[in-house]
C-alpha cells in the first residue's frame, strides 16, 4: 500500500521504492566512508599516481563487462537476486582489503577488479529497479531524494572517517573504517531480502540495442552524452582527493572537504528535485555544466586546501543541477525508445557500457601523462581537457526531443 508524506510533495511512497531508497542509502554511507579513503590509504603505500590509476582503470574495465554479464543474468533470473550479488561483492572487497593490510597496493588490480565487479551487479539492478518501481511523474523526486541520502551520507561518512582514522595510529584507523563499511553492505545484503521478488524472462538482446542507436537519434545523443559524463569522471573520482591530501597531508582536511561538499549538495539536490520542472530540464543541465567547468578553472593552477573547499562548494551546487534532468532525461528516453518494456535492461547495459568507455579514456589518459610527461605540467592540462565532460552533456541534450504522451 502505497503513503503519502505531504512535505515531500505528492509522493507515493510504495514498500519496494523505501526499500530502495534505503538500500541506497546505505550504499551511500558505506562507499562515503570508505571509497575516498581507499584511495588515500592506497597512495600511502606507494606514493605514485600511476598506481592509483591502474587500481581505477581496473574497476572501470571490470565495472562495464560486469554490466554485460549481469544484464543477462538479470533476463533469466530475479532481478533482486543481482542487486545482492553486487552488494555481496563489495562486501567481500572490503574483506579483502582488511585481510591484505598493510600489503593491499600489492593487490592493486585484484582489489580494482573486485570493487568493478561489485559496482557491476550493483549499478545494474538498482537502475533496472529504479526503472521498474518508479514511473515518469515520481523520477525526479526518487533521483532528488536519492541524492539527499547520498549527500546525507557525504556529510557523515568522511568527516566521521578522517576522526576515526587520525585518532589512531598509522592504519588502524582505516581498518576500522573499512570494517564499518563492510557492516553496512551487510545490512543492505539483509533488506535486499524484503524486496518484492522480481522474475524475468526473455532473449537477452544486446547488441540489438547497441544497434539502436542508428535508428533512435534520441538514444544516439544521450549514449554519447554519458561518454563525456565519463570522460570527466574517470579521473576527478580519484584525483581530487589525492589533491586534498597532498595540500593538507591529514586526512581529517579530506573528511571537511566532504562535508562542505555534500551538506551544500544535501540542500541543492532538495531544491533541484522540486523546483526544476521538466521544461526546464535543458537550462538547468547547460548551467550546472557551466558551473563545474568554472569549478576546474579554479584548482588547475596554484592549488591550495582553500581553493579546494571553494571547488567542492560550486561542484556540490552545480551537480544537482545538472544530475537530476539529466538523468531523468535519459529514463524517459529509454521509456519512450523501441521495446522500452521488454528491453529496459539491454538499454542500462548500453547506456553504462558508454559512461565507462569515457572513465576509461580518462584514466588512460591520464596514465599516459603522468607515465611520459611531469606529473606538476601535465596533470593541470589534462584536468582542462578532462574537466570538460560535463559541460559536453548539454550540447547533445539540446537536440532531445521526447515525445508526449
Amino acid at each position: 500500500m502505497a503513503k503519502k508524506f505531504k512535505f515531500l510533495g505528492d509522493i507515493k511512497f510504495t514498500k519496494d521504492l523505501s526499500l530502495l531508497l534505503i538500500i541506497g542509502g546505505l550504499y551511500s554511507l558505506s562507499v562515503a566512508l570508505s571509497n575516498t579513503f581507499v584511495n588515500i590509504y592506497l597512495w600511502k603505500q606507494t606514493g605514485e599516481f600511476s598506481d592509483l590509476a591502474l587500481y581505477n582503470l581496473s574497476i572501470v574495465i571490470l565495472q562495464p563487462l560486469t554490466f554485460i554479464l549481469a544484464g543477462r543474468w538479470a533476463k533469466k533470473v530475479d532481478r533482486v537476486k543481482v542487486l545482492r550479488i553486487g552488494v555481496i561483492f563489495l562486501a567481500i572487497f572490503y574483506l579483502t582489503v582488511l585481510i591484505t593490510g598493510k600489503h593491499a597496493s600489492t593487490y592493486l588490480l585484484l582489489l580494482g577488479s573486485l570493487l568493478g565487479i561489485g559496482y557491476g551487479f550493483y549499478w545494474l539492478a538498482y537502475n533496472v529497479l529504479t526503472f521498474e518501481i518508479t514511473e515518469p511523474e515520481t523520477r525526479d523526486f526518487f533521483n532528488g531524494f536519492l541524492g539527499i541520502l547520498s549527500s546525507t551520507g557525504g556529510m557523515i561518512g568522511p568527516i566521521a572517517a578522517g576522526i576515526i582514522i587520525t585518532r589512531f595510529e598509522k592504519f588502524t584507523g582505516y581498518f576500522i573504517v573499512f570494517g564499518i563499511s563492510l557492516s553496512l553492505f551487510a545490512l543492505a545484503v539483509f533488506f535486499s531480502f524484503s524486496l518484492k521478488p522480481r522474475p524475468a524472462n526473455g532473449k537477452y538482446c544486446f547488441k540489438r540495442i547497441l544497434e539502436e542507436r542508428k535508428q533512435n537519434k534520441n538514444w544516439r545523443l544521450i549514449t554519447n552524452a554519458h561518454f563525456f559524463q565519463g570522460l570527466r569522471e574517470g579521473t576527478f573520482l580519484f584525483v581530487i582527493s589525492v589533491l586534498v591530501y597532498i595540500s593538507t597531508g591529514s586526512e581529517l582536511a579530506l573528511g571537511t572537504f566532504g562535508l562542505i561538499n555534500s551538506g551544500i549538495s544535501f540542500i541543492a539536490y532538495f531544491a533541484a528535485s522540486r523546483l526544476i520542472k521538466k521544461n526546464k530540464r535543458k537550462k538547468a543541465i547547460l548551467v550546472g555544466g557551466i558551473i563545474l567547468y568554472l569549478a576546474v578553472l579554479l584548482i588547475v593552477w596554484d592549488v591550495n586546501y582553500v581553493k579546494l573547499l571553494i571547488y567542492a562548494a560550486m561542484i556540490a551546487v552545480a551537480y544537482p543541477i545538472l544530475l537530476v534532468p539529466y538523468v531523468s532525461t535519459t529514463y524517459d528516453i529509454i521509456g519512450t525508445a523501441w521495446k522500452a518494456a521488454e528491453m529496459r535492461i539491454e538499454y542500462i547495459v548500453v547506456r553504462e557500457i558508454f559512461v565507462n568507455m569515457g572513465r576509461i579514456v580518462s584514466i588512460l589518459s591520464f596514465l599516459a601523462a603522468v607515465t611520459w610527461f611531469n606529473e606538476k605540467q601535465s596533470i593541470p592540462i589534462l584536468l582542462l581537457f578532462l574537466g570538460a565532460g560535463h559541460s559536453m552533456i548539454y550540447f547533445f541534450v539540446r537536440r532531445v526531443q521526447i515525445p508526449t504522451t
